[in-house]
């Protein structure tokens, strides 16, 4: 089996609308057919997820549904259309989208942004041109085929006669829209002249010049500043507060508590500041006594001795092919390793912040740097009662959220308290809150082993994988699919689980799962190829060469880009006195990425010098942004293999940078990007790169120092970055 990216039906669903707005800007829009497949409805009316606007100066308008958070989309989707619509890009100015039903998904989140609308920007691009070729060859009584369109003109090559599409508005808007099904829409590297090309970012400049963009930049006639204290236990409840003596303090008008919910991923029970400035309502808070009722005291030193504890048990079987016991018992070598990593922070540079204005009338208007709005939304009118078309939800740039900003409790904090007060508010979190408050990437506990057979082939592989739930059920991030690879690529596999229940929330944490457990999967297999006597890399190969069942990755994709960052890198090199060189590769979202890392030691502190990726996620829409998302993404990886987030009396420990200290700049490696264009549709690049760069790292250390890291964060081996 293959991974291969759904296609759509366009023949049957996709369809073009055009009109002339009063402007005289022609609009191109999107939408479905209103011929439904089984189990869809029709639509009552035209949704478009895209709007195209030529304006009548030349300019070409394009509005980016989606929020962007550094992912570079409100970059990369106006760039899809520009290829398509045969225009220069100086001539392309982009504009944000508000929450809108009528864009369809709006969600920065499981590298979805560019493969949901891969789609429908070529449909809207093309369609364009397709109708202004059709009004150019009505204008001048020529065959359509004989007319071209480059840098936003229609060509009639035969006669030398060019027009500019802005002539072509009036005539285009009255032609028949062509269907979707006969459009020939660019799809291949070759076809390309923009995608693939070096674009800067949109808003380089006004974030570069401090222009208002994101969330805390929102500034509203009449706006006051909250902050909101929870309890440092999660689900605790407030029994009593002295809000009485918080509303006497220099400039606070509000001061109240609010009851919350049960929902961790809601409205939390907390106190709740308001003042004229924000500097006021924090140092308020700095003298509210809260008396917290508390209902649990999960630590991590409880948690260690539950899975050393579980770990002497059998767990429960997940998957199990061929016959794994026996297996071991006959192989030539067995090696057994166990390994652990803890958990993380999101740690995003912009704290969690929302702005909302409560109108008279009922409706609720929000500015918020969410990643996923509409549900934002959904849950502001579950828990105030207010009708969702009532609320309008205003995007606003993201400073960072990797999975933290698709849960919105900031929005429905700051919407209660707008209510509350009727006065606009922002709300805006610490730091403190931030960390204190996160959804966190959980630990686990991998043990491993894996039986050789007489040429050095993993034949068999047992791994009793010991992670968190909650009532029966492994939370979010804690999940393991039993058909992850090794799974189909050996004869005999086994997965066993025991999961640790806990009370600590956790969610989506960049590339979910995956950037934690194949630090484990890609260190141990390079512990089993070393046990083998074989290179590391054509272990790998050799691994990926066959498949028993139907494998869980492309096996043929997975593998150039391991040759490909492997020959950049020159695997196989003497790396020089005290260097070592490690390599590991990873499939998920659709990407497929290898990465081979050389660092350098001093003794226990080691410097990453170099990486090299080969990645594969079809053709590259910007390479300005596919590079930023791979170099951050392995910057990420570095910085967080040396973290943790530890838990007493139900609270986390560390609360700001001080305790969690990120990478800093000259901690940083050069990373050099090598992107295989090939044809399969373009997949997303924000999570595929981040889960095979920690075991890359971790590898190559071993290599430089002899020390096999199979705990993190690194300083638990004494390794120092």
């Amino acid at each position: 089996m293959k991974v291969r990216a759904k296609t759509p039906d366009l023949n049957r669903r996709s369809f073009l609308k055009v009109s002339l707005l009063a402007s005289g800007a022609l609009v191109v829009g999107v939408g479905w057919s209103a011929a439904p497949g089984e189990g869809e409805q029709i639509a009552e009316t035209w949704a478009p997820n895209l709007y195209v606007r030529i304006n009548r100066d030349g300019s070409v308008t394009i509005v980016s549904k989606n929020p962007e958070a550094g992912q570079g989309v409100k970059t990369a989707f106006p760039m899809v259309v520009a290829e398509c619509l045969e225009v220069d890009w100086k001539d392309v100015s982009v504009e944000q989208a508000p929450l809108d039903d009528r864009y369809g998904r709006q969600v920065v989140g499981g590298s979805r942004g560019t493969p949901d609308g891969w789609d429908d920007l070529r449909i809207a691009g093309t369609g364009a041109m397709v109708l202004l070729k059709a009004a150019a060859a009505r204008k001048w009584d020529v065959p359509v085929s004989e007319c071209s369109a480059a840098s936003g003109s229609i060509h009639h090559q035969a006669s030398g006669r060019t027009v500019r599409y802005v002539e072509l508005l009036d005539l285009a808007a009255t032609l028949p829209v062509p269907a979707v099904a006969d459009l020939k829409l660019k799809s291949r590297p070759a076809d390309f002249s923009l995608l693939g090309t070096f674009v800067p970012g949109v808003d380089n400049h006004s974030i570069l010049t401090g222009q208002p963009l994101f969330g805390a930049d929102t500034r509203l006639d009449g706006m006051l500043y909250a902050v909101f204290q929870k309890c440092p236990t999660y689900g605790g409840k407030v029994r009593s507060a002295n809000t009485e003596e918080i509303r006497k303090l220099s400039g606070v008008t509000h001061a109240f508590v609010v009851e919350g919910t049960d929902n961790l991923h809601g409205l939390m029970p907390g106190v709740a500041i308001v003042a004229e400035s924000w500097w006021q309502a924090d140092s308020a808070r700095e003298k509210l006594r809260v008396d917290w009722e508390t209902s649990h005291a999960d630590s991590t030193a409880d948690f260690d001795r539950r899975a050393a504890a579980l770990a002497k048990e059998t767990g429960e079987v997940q998957r199990a092919d061929g016959a794994v016991e026996e297996a071991l018992a006959a192989s030539e070598k067995v090696v057994e390793a166990s390994y652990y990593y803890p958990f993380v922070s999101h740690a995003n540079m912009e704290p969690q912040n929302c702005t909302a204005l409560y109108h008279e009338s009922g409706k609720m208007e929000l500015w918020a740097p969410s990643q996923n709005p509409k549900s934002g939304r959904s849950l502001i009118a579950g828990v105030l009662g207010i009708p969702e078309k009532q609320i309008h939800v205003n995007i606003t740039r993201i400073g960072g959220g990797f999975g933290r900003k698709l849960v919105n409790d900031f929005m429905v904090e700051a919407a209660w308290i707008a209510r509350e007060i009727r006065r606009p508010i922002q709300l805006q979190w610490t730091r403190e809150d931030d960390m204190g408050h996160d959804f966190y990437r959980p630990a686990a506990w991998h043990h491993f082993t894996a039986g050789l057979d007489g040429a050095g082939r993993m034949a068999a592989f047992d791994h009793h994988f010991i992670t968190f739930g909650r009532n029966g059920e492994t939370i979010s991030g804690a999940g393991l699919s039993p058909n992850h690879y090794p799974a189909g690529l050996v004869p005999h596999f086994r997965l066993r689980q025991s999961t640790i229940e806990t009370n600590v929330p956790t969610g989506p944490w960049r590339s979910p799962g995956h950037s934690a457990y194949c630090f484990a999967y890609q260190s141990f297999f390079d512990e089993v190829a070393l046990a083998a006597g074989r290179d590391q890399l054509e272990f790998r190969l050799d691994l990926l060469s066959r498949s028993f069942g139907d494998p869980p990755l492309d096996l043929a994709r997975t593998s150039d880009t391991l040759r490909v960052a492997a020959e950049k890198a020159g695997w196989g090199r003497d790396p020089g006195p005290n260097r070592g060189l490690g390599m590991a590769f990873h499939f998920d979202h659709g990407g497929f990425v290898s990465h081979v890392a050389q660092v350098v030691a001093d003794g226990t502190r080691i410097k990453v010098e170099k990486v090299w990726s080969g990645i594969d996620v079809g053709p590259v829409i910007n390479l300005s942004g596919a590079r930023n998302q791979v170099e951050g993404a392995v910057i990420d990886a570095l910085s967080t293999a040396q973290l943790e987030i530890t838990f007493a009396n139900g609270a986390a420990v560390q609360s700001n940078f001080t305790d969690y200290e990120l990478l800093r700049i000259n901690q940083a490696p050069e990373i050099e990007c090598h992107f295989i264009q090939s044809d399969h549709s373009p997949m997303g690049l924000g999570e595929p790169p981040i889960a095979p760069a920690t075991p890359a790292i971790s590898n190559a250390i071993f290599a430089a120092t002899g020390t096999r890291i199979r705990a993190l964060p690194f300083s638990r081996s004494g390794i120092v970055v």
